[in-house]
């Protein structure tokens, strides 16, 4: 804490429990910029609207990659709709409303997983429908864990900028949670997680009999040597580096993450609308 650094907990089975940072860490001009674009309606839509659209973007390009190697019409179709989608909150832009923007996000990612199911190579594997709080099978796990470890990266990244990371636009409850590491962790959620999950499973580096099956509350997890790996090629996958337009020459994945918490910065400063990150093929 006297060095400003964020600290996460989770159970041993990887589940996010809660968090603990300095209370210096916020930037007072950045927050103060933050609650009063609460209150701005339109900046938020378009922020909303600009996340599920970097999300869909990015899961379409998954699947273009890994359609190369099978052109199953279940995937091909999943393709299509997607651009129908980015297509539709393109034209829509100003019109719609937060509900609609995440019904937009919930068919999109029905889509996105049904055809990702039809990509796995592996028989120990399959992805019925995305489940969680527990997950109820393997390639759920896997994906919970993932997301678990991005949205801490993200999280941590938001602290480190200044910024208060309950404010968020495209979710948002009652209940206080970190809505704006989920809002900034969704355009990442494919080209870093989904990514790694699959080719673990493709090239069954990961097999079914690494979860435990299943726990008193009917949740699979990762067990032992193989939760290890899962970290390790998980940092691997932070490290690898992309493009961004923000620089001349590639970086990390995390490096990308914080370009585009400060591109977030930007936005709330100033006029500059917030673009998301997109992967190339």
């Amino acid at each position: 804490l006297q060095l400003s650094i964020p600290v996460i907990f989770l159970s041993q089975l990887g589940e996010y429990k809660g968090h603990l940072w300095s209370a210096e860490s916020p930037d007072l001009v950045v927050e103060t910029a933050q609650f009063k674009r609460q209150a701005e309606v339109p900046f938020q839509l378009a922020m909303a609207r600009a996340v599920v659209r970097g999300k869909l973007v990015n899961s379409k390009q998954l699947l273009l990659r890994l359609r190369r190697e099978d052109a199953a019409p279940e995937v091909i179709g999943a393709i299509a709709r997607l651009s129908d989608i980015i297509k539709a909150l393109d034209t829509l832009a100003d019109s719609l409303t937060l509900e609609q923007i995440r019904g937009y996000e919930g068919f999109g990612a029905a889509q996105y997983f049904a055809a990702l199911n039809q990509l796995i190579r592996n028989p120990g594997f399959s992805l019925p429908k995305r489940a969680f709080h527990p997950p109820p099978d393997p390639m759920n796990s896997l994906l919970s864990f993932g997301y678990t470890l991005l949205f801490n990266n993200v999280f941590s990244l938001l602290i480190t900028e200044g910024l208060n990371p309950y404010l968020g636009n495209l979710h948002g409850a009652e209940r206080p949670k970190a809505y704006l590491a989920f809002d900034l962790m969704e355009e990442f959620r494919s080209p870093i997680v989904d990514t790694l999950v699959m080719k673990l499973v493709n090239q069954k580096a990961i097999r079914p009999t690494d979860f435990t099956w299943p726990t008193d509350k009917g949740g699979v997890y990762l067990t032992g040597s193989a939760r290890r790996l899962f970290l390790k090629r998980f940092e691997e996958r932070m490290g690898e580096t992309a493009s961004h337009p923000d620089v001349k020459s590639p970086v990390s994945y995390r490096r990308i993450i914080q370009l585009q918490v400060q591109r977030y910065v930007k936005s709330l400063l100033g006029d500059r609308p917030y673009e998301a990150f997109r992967r190339i093929i």
